[in-house]
């Protein structure tokens, strides 16, 4: 034992800015601390956060990786002190506070599931981010049961298509927004019952039309701005929304009428900052509820397109491009070669 820690490549950004900010960088391997379990990860998710990390406005939670990245796919490499829920060699799937684009990373165990069978570690990266977040908004929040409509925004993005996929998967009917008419039709192959080009048509009306008057009962909003109140328009009485980001701004001039007529709720949640023990809780749920789906193909990620670490840049010009359908994903030489 020579006492010297083994590097590893990470992709940090060297300062807030574009794609070109992004750089590898060699750093000592993670030690799982107790309760925690490294990861050699072969392929990891990219995400809007991502984006916003990279641009300085997402700041790193206290004692999170500074490198990128909030999900990853690989092989249980080492574990912590009291870390047995995942066997060493176990190929599992994780949600992290940061960290994931590099060869290792290390999390608590409870943020980290088996890989379902049937998927790749590739499509197994491009679950954690997406599916976490869709269960927390969508169905815990936003309670959606079958039979109910959900109206997404963003229908072609990571979170759009996993709460497409998913939606319809436990029986609900989905509206979704998107920027052009060949993504509006994207989402209908997906499973959308119904497509809308926002740039063009007004979804209050088409989500009307297709509900028969009534409205939709959960909305999945990442826009803000001037939707939160046509948001409010377009749904169902004792509808609810959910926001989840604000893509035209944090801030907006609301008539509280509606809410009151309707008896909407308007809630929302972000994930990166919860704690281990949270997420825990929606580990749990997805394993229990989403899992088997899973496994019996009746809900898969959509993936766009998969790129070295080493061309983390290129796949953030992608995602920048907003011309992506689904998830990004970055894979280590592990992946290529598996």
């Amino acid at each position: 034992m020579s006492g010297q820690a083994e590097m590893m490549r990470v992709v940090v950004a060297t300062r807030p800015g574009g794609p070109e900010v992004l750089e590898i960088e060699m750093r000592p391997r993670p030690v799982p601390a107790e309760g925690q379990i490294l990861i050699k990860v072969e392929a990891a998710g990219v995400n809007r956060p991502d984006v916003l990390q990279r641009m300085g406005h997402y700041p790193v939670p206290p004692g999170a990786s500074d490198a990128l990245g909030l999900e990853v796919a690989g092989e249980v490499a080492s574990r912590g002190a009291n870390a047995t829920r995942h066997a060493l060699g176990a190929r599992v799937m994780a949600l992290l506070p940061g960290g994931g684009y590099a060869d290792y990373c290390v999390v608590d165990e409870r943020n980290a599931l088996p890989i379902p069978a049937g998927l790749t570690a590739i499509e197994a990266a491009a679950v954690p981010e997406t599916y976490f977040t869709v269960w927390t908004n969508v169905f815990d929040r936003g309670a959606l049961k079958s039979g109910e409509t959900l109206l997404v925004h963003g229908g072609t993005s990571g979170i759009g298509t996993t709460a497409i996929t998913l939606a319809k998967a436990f029986g609900a009917r989905v509206v979704a927004t998107a920027g052009s008419d060949d993504k509006a039709r994207r989402c209908e192959q997906l499973g959308a019952d119904l497509g809308v080009n926002y740039r063009t048509e007004d979804f209050v009306t088409r989500t009307m039309a297709a509900t028969a008057g009534r409205g939709a009962d959960v909305i999945l909003d990442m826009v803000g701005g001037d939707y939160v109140e046509r948001n409010y328009a377009a749904a169902a009485m004792e509808g609810r929304i959910v926001q989840i980001a604000y893509i035209q701004g944090q801030k907006a001039a609301i008539d509280l009428r509606p809410i009151m007529q309707k008896r909407l709720i308007h809630t929302g949640s972000t994930l990166r900052p919860r704690s281990p023990t949270e997420k825990a809780v929606i580990a749990d749920a997805l394993r229990a509820e989403v899992w088997p789906l899973l496994e019996a193909g009746r809900c898969k990620p959509v993936i766009d397109s998969v790129f070295p670490l080493t061309e983390a840049a290129k796949a953030h010009q992608r995602i920048d491009s907003s011309a992506h359908v689904g998830k990004i994903v970055l894979t280590t030489e592990s992946a290529i070669s598996a």
